[in-house]
């Protein structure tokens, strides 16, 4: 089961819930000049408003008391606090942050703090981005910044969230912000000084911490899963884990062998071949700080085993395969062969950042958000999860994505993830049946995960 000082909590991020992004002297982020790019967002929808949390942010702690929450994931909006990006500090931007650490504090909830959810100032994006080779040092500065103000309560700190995607998305494919189509090679660089960003942070955070901290970070993937549990399957996932096996950003390894080990996969580097970036000893060395936990954000994973020619290979989905909203598979073990996998060679205590699913959600007729399917899909995979723990894998903690429903990116707000519904009209919270049967999976350390909970509750935001 679920011991005593297993850490439960929910995640949001910046741009997904704060809203108010011409507010109190915050800058522009990639995302604010992405949303305005006709057809690149959903129904042209931005985060300007989104869930107002930055209005509203002491009723969402209160909401999050009454779930019950141990933790609370969010992330600081690096042109909330820098509106150029480097320079002057935003005092009223950073008192934003100061203020929500007090009200989770006083509430019971320990802050978990992360650095960077993809809402890159603009103002940096304009002299290069991650592009520029300064960009790891700009981040640092950032990170001082924010752990000079917080770190005297906050000992949670998790440096940068999905690299794969606001790299591969963002820069490789351009269906996220800042909406660049790089070649490979630059690509691979912004990757690289991504990663050099994230040693530079953990490097200023255990610098400049007031407490003792705890740092990690939150890469993410799908998760490869033996088709059986026979040891030839077993290793074919977990060889898969590790390989890079396409010329492009969409893998682990890459990832996590320069973070953990100080080097580049060796398959990677003959795959990427004169694309790959360059780099020398003293990088490497500074990407490969010692952390304290790996988050891993994981939603589904594929099935594979091991070939007839020896090697791992990829096992479809049988037909009518549930998905979730957004089309992604149920998956329930990727929760615990993730974590497997993550750890046999990282050594660390695991860490869930994220996992939910988006959900066909709406207010019923008699006020209740009836997410059956949500309760089912959570209870699935934190059994998996729980059969980790089992086989000795040392998980601490889950964050369900996510608290409430938000601005989804280039889906707008068309994908529900939230254990909490928002009416984006009125900014009216309901909690979801899910909310409640959370509260009791909390409340019962994890015995409840038998129990269905039905329950209705609305508060005004």
């Amino acid at each position: 089961m679920f011991s005593e000082n297993f850490v439960w909590g929910a995640a949001t991020s910046a741009y997904q819930i704060e809203g108010a992004t011409g507010r109190d002297g915050r800058g522009e982020s990639v995302w604010d000049h992405f949303c305005t790019r006709p057809g690149a967002v959903h129904r042209g929808e931005d985060g300007a408003v989104a869930c107002d949390h930055y209005t509203h942010h002491a009723a969402d702690v209160g909401l999050m008391k009454e779930i019950g929450l141990q933790a609370y994931r969010f992330s600081i909006a690096w042109p909330r606090v820098l509106p150029d990006g480097t320079g002057a500090v935003n005092a009223a931007g950073l008192g934003f942050y100061d203020r929500l650490v007090d009200e989770l504090l006083k509430a019971g909830i320990e802050p978990w703090v992360t650095l960077f959810h993809w809402d890159y100032p603009l103002a940096l994006y304009r002299r290069g981005g991650w592009l520029n080779a300064d960009s790891p040092k700009w981040f640092a500065d950032y990170t001082r910044v924010v752990v000079e103000t917080l770190s005297d309560r906050v000992t949670h700190w998790i440096t940068l969230n999905e690299p794969q995607c606001f790299v591969g998305l963002g820069h490789e494919t351009g269906v996220h912000a800042p909406g660049d189509k790089l070649p490979l090679h630059q690509s691979l660089r912004v990757a690289h000084h991504a990663l050099l960003a994230h040693g530079e942070s953990v490097k200023a955070i255990r610098a400049h911490a007031k407490r003792a901290p705890k740092v990690g970070w939150a890469p993410t993937g799908d998760i490869p899963l033996p088709m059986t549990e026979s040891a030839e399957d077993v290793a074919a996932a977990r060889e898969m884990y590790w390989s890079v096996t396409k010329p492009d950003v969409w893998n682990h390894a890459w990832w996590l062998q320069p973070v953990l080990e100080g080097r580049y996969p060796e398959d990677g580097l003959k795959l990427y071949g004169a694309a790959a970036p360059k780099f020398t000893a003293e990088e490497m060395a500074t990407i490969a700080q010692p952390l304290d936990f790996l988050g891993l954000n994981i939603y589904n994973g594929f099935l594979c085993r091991r070939g007839a020619d020896g090697r791992p290979e990829r096992v479809a989905y049988a037909t009518g395969h549930p998905q979730t909203h957004n089309g992604w598979n149920v998956s329930p073990p990727a929760l615990r062969w993730g974590p497997r996998f993550a750890h046999e060679r990282s050594r660390l205590p695991i860490v869930i950042t994220e996992n939910g699913m988006a959900g066909h959600d709406w207010i019923a007729d008699d006020g209740v958000v009836h997410d059956a399917h949500r309760i089912d899909y959570l209870r699935k995979y934190l059994r998996q999860l729980r059969q980790a723990r089992a086989d000795g894998v040392p998980v601490e903690a889950y964050f369900a994505w996510s608290l409430m429903d938000n601005f989804e990116w280039a889906e707008g707000y068309r994908y529900r993830f939230g254990l909490v519904h928002v009416d984006y009209a009125t900014q009216r919270r309901t909690l979801k049946d899910s909310a409640r049967w959370y509260r009791e999976v909390i409340r019962t350390k994890g015995e409840a995960l038998e129990i269905p909970v039905r329950a209705n509750d609305a508060v005004e935001g």
